[in-house]
């Protein structure tokens, strides 16, 4: 954790229609000096796409060996490997050599799409790779030090509610 983090909590009751997976996770998120809350929120929106009782959110922008998230089995071998936002080949390359599935969740529709432009198609060699844009305006709205969310999922569209207000997430699958 970097100096100067920000701790935030969230409950984030989880109800997946698409995977029948239905649970509630106690989350402790740190939030570095220069990430946005926006970007904190697109963790967690991350985590309740591929929750599961090993998903891990780990050191996030200050950790250059770990991704986003990151799921291991028992024997510690690497799942799934979650970044966020547009990453560099040689990253890319480390992440589907280290892993059995690895997801980019682009989030900044303008910079997203110049960055698959320029390195879409050097990505299609990697097959355990997706590339999935959230179209997920507002979602900062959410973020508070202490959260409670809702969130359920059914034919890909996340809804996340809270006190705060109510917020559609869409995901458009670019690999």
């Amino acid at each position: 954790m970097a100096a100067g983090s920000t701790i935030y909590k969230a409950q984030l009751s989880i109800a997946d229609m698409d995977r029948n997976y239905y649970e509630t996770h106690e989350i402790t998120i740190a939030q570095h000096p220069s990430e946005t809350d926006q970007r904190l929120m697109i963790r967690l929106v991350a985590f309740a796409l591929n929750a599961s009782d090993r998903l891990v959110i780990t050191k996030g922008i200050g950790g250059d060996d770990e991704p986003e998230l990151w799921e291991k089995d028992y024997s510690g071998d690497v799942v799934l490997w979650i970044d966020l936002g547009q990453m560099d080949e040689k990253r890319l390359r480390k992440a589907c050599g280290r892993s059995e599935r690895v997801i980019v969740y682009t989030y900044n529709l303008k910079s997203a799409t110049a960055w698959w432009k320029q390195y879409g198609s050097t990505f299609e060699r990697f097959k355990n790779l997706r590339v999935i844009h959230l179209h997920s305006e507002g979602i900062e709205s959410l973020c508070e030090r202490s959260m409670r969310l809702q969130c359920n999922i059914c034919d890909g569209e996340l809804s996340f509610h809270s006190e705060q207000g109510d917020v559609t997430i869409l995901q458009e699958v670019w690999q």
